[in-house]
């Protein structure tokens, strides 16, 4: 196992994409902190799959958003585990609408949960990383963070942002063992995408050399690459995980 002993975080691991990251890092030897801000059924129901198949896992309820709360999820994580070794920024929201009619509370909602959000958790676990002298980092940005969208400014600034975190707290953290990379997903099947309509669908598909949607597992499997210590020597980055379609 790629990741036997090792303590994760995973924000927004109640559903999609974090579901599965939060999967795959248990099926890879790795205790689980299963964050969730909305349901907790849904984050107790990937803590029980996560058990059930052997693995270690449990829920943490808190809003990335809340400066205060992500410095108590962490001192409580570390409390009773004694270090973090892998924190996986995920957590993220949309408020899709067109720049010239978008609210200023949709814009700040995004950015408050995505990028500050992001902020937050790099912040309160860096603390404890840099006492260990080791620690991954890897952050959700998206696709549109690198190429924009039509109708998420909000979403794709915040995505942006990201990647710029993610170099700066590379730079700043890489003399005491911590690597912080980013990865960028495409368009993903999952309950986000699936409400788009045929016609925009198709539209997607048109722009997707390899002429399909991503699935959640696609992005998981990068995810547990750069948590291990294959990666030990990337740090910095952003990975594509796209089909082709930022090429």
């Amino acid at each position: 196992m790629l990741l036997e002993g090792k303590v994760a975080l995973v924000t927004g691991a109640s559903r999609g994409i974090g579901r599965e990251i939060a999967i795959s890092l248990a099926n890879e030897g790795a205790t689980v902190i299963v964050n969730y801000n909305g349901s907790k059924e849904k984050a107790e129901a990937v803590v029980d799959e996560i058990i059930k198949a052997g693995g270690k896992a449990e829920s943490i309820g808190c809003s990335v958003a809340d400066f205060t709360g992500v410095e108590n999820m962490i001192s409580s994580v570390t409390e009773k585990y004694g270090k973090i070794d892998i924190l996986v920024n995920n957590a993220g929201i949309t408020r899709d609408g067109l720049l010239m009619k978008m609210s200023e509370s949709d814009y700040d909602d995004v950015i408050s949960t995505n990028l500050k959000g992001t902020f937050n958790c790099v912040r309160h676990v860096s603390r404890q990383m840099l006492k260990q002298r080791s620690g991954r980092i890897i952050n959700i940005s998206s696709v549109v963070g690198l190429s924009g969208n039509a109708g998420q400014a909000n979403y794709a600034s915040s995505k942006a942002g990201i990647i710029g975190l993610t170099k700066s707290a590379a730079k700043e953290l890489a003399s005491r063992g911590i690597t912080v990379n980013a990865v960028a997903p495409g368009y993903v099947d999952t309950e986000m995408t699936q409400v788009l309509s045929d016609a925009v669908r198709e539209n997607v598909l048109a722009q997707i050399p390899m002429k399909r949607m991503g699935n959640t597992k696609d992005i998981a499997n990068v995810v547990v690459f750069l948590a291990s210590d294959m990666a030990a020597y990337v740090t910095g980055q952003v990975l594509s995980v796209d089909g082709g379609m930022h090429i």
